[in-house]
């Protein structure tokens, strides 16, 4: 059965599909957008219901992820970063949801995840001070989640390394314009943003760890099966949700242009074998890629309903087919986009926004492959992995 939000993003397809030029030119969501896109409420797909949220499943939101990316890559983007961190805020201190969320049930919370701040304890909390890039649709959310290191109280990292996801209000950081000048995506407004010296109290604060390995939610009596799977497995799945779907509606654009077109040798496309045997290969491909994400996610979700514990190798099987998705995905869109004409190159067309912005997706770190496949050959061995490449398993 199809959830509300999804059947709303569809009913909205065409007017954020038209937005979506403006979008790109304004390199940040137009207002007419976002006042969309709330009132869908995407967003609010992993939200606790006590504040306004639905709870859903995770293969729900990554449904109405991939139908928002169908019609606009970079509100798909939006979506599947910024409708994760409700589900991480969950897992902290109810006090920090209560700030959030009691006055608007829609407040919108970016990232960057990267630990690129350092956090010195002190009396209270810590002092964050340093500088983030890609904090997606940072210009329409109040709040921030920003990664840092645990400092040693004079401005470096303590030893051992302990990573923080620390969140800020918007009077505490700033937003850099002019810092998110790139080739595709561009309509995400992926800013940097600059922290100086901002006091965060302990409650606002969550060691990486205990939502790495689903522990947050037990620290403070949260038995929900939703907020008891790993963050590598939630993080990753709203990015490359948006991915395919930017792939999918490609291949539904594609296929939309080709039927009446006429190729230069007088031919009717739709009677070109070749053609057509890529588009049929092409949407096998992207199938294949939504129904092996969804499969992931929902796999993990039963074994937690189930009581059983997720191993590292679970893990690890996930992240490498979830990056797996995303690749296959936008090959198939490559071998299609090659075969869509001349016509397909022109900035009139969105035919190429679909193909930039699915590369530029691909750039994101949890989509690199290299330590992801390695990690999992050594999950499947039994061997240990090396502790920086933990992280993102």
């Amino acid at each position: 059965m199809t959830h509300e939000v999804v059947g709303r993003v569809e009913e909205l397809g065409s007017e954020l599909a038209a937005l979506a030029d403006e979008n790109e030119s304004l390199g940040k969501l137009s207002d007419r957008t976002v006042e969309l896109l709330r009132s869908a409420g995407v967003i609010r797909m992993l939200q606790p219901k006590a504040y306004g949220g639905y709870e859903a499943h995770p293969r729900e939101f990554a449904e109405a992820v991939m139908e928002v990316a169908r019609h606009d890559g970079a509100a798909g983007w939006v979506c599947g970063v910024v409708g994760v961190h409700p589900w991480e805020l969950a897992q902290m201190n109810p006090k920090l949801a209560q700030e959030v969320w009691n006055d608007d049930p829609d407040t919108w919370i970016a990232s960057p995840y990267m630990p690129n701040g350092i956090a010195d304890p002190v009396d209270g909390g810590y002092v964050l001070s340093g500088r983030w890039p890609f904090s997606s649709g940072s210009d329409h959310c109040r709040w921030d989640f920003l990664g840092a290191l645990l400092g040693d109280g004079k401005g470096r990292p303590a030893g051992p390394i302990t990573v923080l996801h620390v969140v800020l209000p918007r009077e505490d950081y700033e937003i850099i314009d002019g810092t998110w000048d790139v080739v595709g995506l561009s309509g995400t407004g992926s800013k940097d943003v600059v922290v100086d010296k901002a006091f965060i109290p302990e409650y606002r604060t969550v060691r990486q760890e205990m939502v790495q390995e689903g522990t947050a939610a037990e620290a403070i009596g949260l038995t929900d099966t939703l907020y008891k799977l790993p963050f590598s497995s939630m993080f990753p799945l709203g990015i490359t949700a948006a991915v395919v779907g930017i792939c999918e509606g490609a291949l539904a654009l594609h296929l939309s242009q080709q039927k009446e077109r006429v190729a230069v040798t007088g031919v009717q496309v739709r009677d070109d074998p070749y053609v057509l045997y890529a588009a049929g290969e092409a949407a096998a491909e992207i199938a294949a890629s939504r129904v092996q994400l969804l499969d992931g996610i929902s796999r993990l979700y039963d074994q937690v309903e189930a009581g059983k514990p997720i191993s590292l190798e679970d893990r690890a099987n996930v992240r490498r087919n979830q990056v797996r998705c995303a690749w296959r995905a936008v090959a198939a869109l490559d071998e299609i986009f090659a075969r869509s004409g001349g016509n397909a190159i022109r900035k009139g067309n969105p035919m190429q926004r679909y193909w930039r912005d699915a590369h530029v997706g691909l750039q994101h770190m949890i989509h690199v492959p290299g330590a992801a496949y390695h990690a999992n050959a050594l999950a499947a061995m039994g061997l240990e992995l090396p502790e920086p490449m933990r992280i993102l398993i």
